[in-house]
């Protein structure tokens, strides 16, 4: 016997007319039909419509669709930022698939894993790396259908080599017509899987979902006061958290993708100068390669140009000089399993006062929640319980919401870890200063604990990124007899500067106390990974085999 709800609202049930899953494919749908003469993508000197951008996404679709690619099959991409690396992010889930961008750095070892873990059924693979994907492949358990990416200006295609079957053109023209594609019936089915960057062992493979998809794309655009039709240069990876939702999020605003293989300093500026570029993304690895441009690679543009950047904390120094050749920044903070960006440094009024070093120091702070995250908060790794906001007890990093992920592809146990006591557990310690804004102070793994004294590494990192001869750094831990650990910096100077290790200790103990100061500086470049970040699990193992 069916009784009726006595709350009256209650009994108004949602309906095709008034309800649709969340999913960022409708913004393709919306940019063709309503926008369909508007440049959706130029790269090496091709240019796409909206219109040509939808058709050739329901092609993909409806070719792994016929393959019988569909709901709960992943489909792989190996490649860097070009137009079929956009296509992949709506043609592979209009088909139900799971879209999974491989980071194209690793090495063939990993890629297998990632590709066996995910049990990927195709691979679609630029012929740039097809000599990598060959290697992974043979490492592989089960066969996958693979599709060549031809994508290579015909200058660059030396290295290239053809692994597949068939090649991607050709795999988009033979797309049958009829074939139907299955409908989204549920927001909180798969849209992607990304792979976290397994420092300590294997990575785990992080679910991404469509409602989650959809709403930080929104987010992005609203938190960054995006407007009108963008134009967005792609120096951040799209393997890298699906480009932060960036192809979905352009989509949205009809705006215009501007794709680039690589990230060099001459090609962004002429991007900057030929396309009136306005928005970019990036680790701080990119504001390096802008301010260190040498004269014949860098352009005059006169437009507003506004730069996302996360991974470590800005120096204040860097953001300064960003600010100074014309270049808007905000310090966002995330990670895999949020999507991307879900904290964002909000910008007020009152700080353009400030005079230049207050509002870099101020921009280098994480910030408050984006627009589609529920929950944030720093608090006791254990209890869980809020630190004060003082600026100073430190806390991990907490947060929940729906940009968090699904959780791990088969890793009950780590999901269930990750999300104990009801929030995403990040493993950043920070402090929340009295305006409720959350600063980073160190991964809990990267804090020096010194005769019992707790360092931030970070802050012995912004001291001396502010040396006018530094260009990069990372302070890791050093064992030491006495003290347990020391601080140890890792130091890339700038070109043709000159300076010795007792000149940048001696600089530190003039701005920090000194048992914060290292006792060790090492110069050289410093490794870094695919997406710009210092490895600095690889300092770690350095600085401790110096005993």
């Amino acid at each position: 016997m069916n009784v009726e709800s006595p709350d009256p609202f209650d009994r108004l049930p949602a309906a095709p007319a008034n309800y649709a899953p969340l999913t960022p494919l409708s913004f393709l749908q919306r940019a063709a039909a309503v926008y369909p003469r508007r440049t959706s993508v130029i790269a090496d000197g091709r240019r796409f419509t909206w219109a040509e951008t939808a058709k050739r996404c329901g092609r993909l679709a409806r070719a792994l669709a016929a393959r019988g690619l569909g709901v709960g099959d992943t489909v792989a991409v190996l490649s860097p930022n070009t137009p079929a690396m956009c296509e992949a992010h709506f043609g592979v889930p209009m088909c139900g698939a799971v879209l999974n961008t491989i980071n194209y750095r690793l090495d063939a070892e990993a890629i297998a894993f990632i590709l066996e873990h995910g049990n990927a059924k195709a691979l679609l693979v630029d012929t740039e790396f097809g000599a990598l994907a060959a290697k992974a492949l043979e490492k592989l358990d089960h066969d996958l259908l693979v599709v060549d990416v031809v994508d290579l200006p015909t200058g660059q295609r030396a290295g290239a080599r053809m692994i597949g079957e068939i090649d991607y053109e050709e795999f988009l023209e033979m797309a049958p017509a009829d074939t139907a594609l299955p409908a989204l019936d549920d927001e909180w089915r798969a849209i992607s899987l990304n792979y976290t960057s397994g420092t300590t062992g294997n990575p785990k493979g992080v679910v991404y979902h469509h409602r989650g998809a959809h709403l930080n794309a929104l987010g992005n655009a609203l938190t960054w006061g995006m407007t009108g039709h963008p134009v967005y240069l792609w120096t951040l990876p799209m393997f890298h958290c699906n480009g932060w939702c960036f192809p979905w999020t352009i989509a949205a605003l009809a705006g215009t993708n501007v794709c680039l293989r690589r990230v060099e300093a001459g090609p962004i500026y002429r991007a900057l100068e030929e396309h009136g570029v306005t928005h970019l993304c990036g680790a701080p690895i990119v504001m390096q390669i802008l301010l260190g441009a040498k004269p014949e690679e860098r352009t005059e543009f006169s437009q507003k140009v506004s730069m996302l950047t996360a991974a470590a904390p800005p120096p204040a120094a860097v953001l300064r000089q960003m600010a100074e050749q014309g270049f808007d920044v905000t310090h966002v903070y995330g990670l895999t399993e949020t999507y991307g960006p879900a904290v964002v440094c909000a910008w007020q009024d009152e700080w353009n006062d400030l005079p230049a070093d207050e509002q870099a120091a101020l921009r280098a702070r994480q910030g408050v929640s984006s627009l589609p995250l529920e929950g944030l908060m720093v608090a006791d790794a254990e209890t869980l319980e809020p630190v004060p906001a003082d600026g100073e007890t430190m806390g991990e990093v907490f947060l929940r919401g729906n940009i968090v992920m699904k959780g791990y592809l088969d890793n009950p146990q780590a999901t269930e870890e990750a999300f104990r006591g009801g929030w995403f557990h990040s493993g950043d310690l920070g402090v929340l200063h009295p305006d409720g804004y959350v600063q980073l102070r160190d991964r809990s793994k990267d804090i020096i604990i010194s005769g019992g004294e707790n360092i931030s590494s970070i802050e012995v990192e912004d001291t001396l990124y502010k040396h006018p001869a530094v260009a990069a750094v990372a302070v890791v831990a050093k064992p030491d007899e006495k003290w347990g650990e020391t601080p140890c910096a890792f130091v890339e100077a700038k070109p043709g500067a000159e300076v010795e290790e007792a000149e940048l200790i001696a600089y530190c103990r003039d701005h920090l106390a000194h048992f914060k100061c290292p006792r060790t500086v090492v110069f050289g470049e410093l490794p870094k990974t695919s997406t710009g970040k210092i490895r600095k699990f690889v300092l770690r193992e350095t600085a401790r085999g110096m005993g």
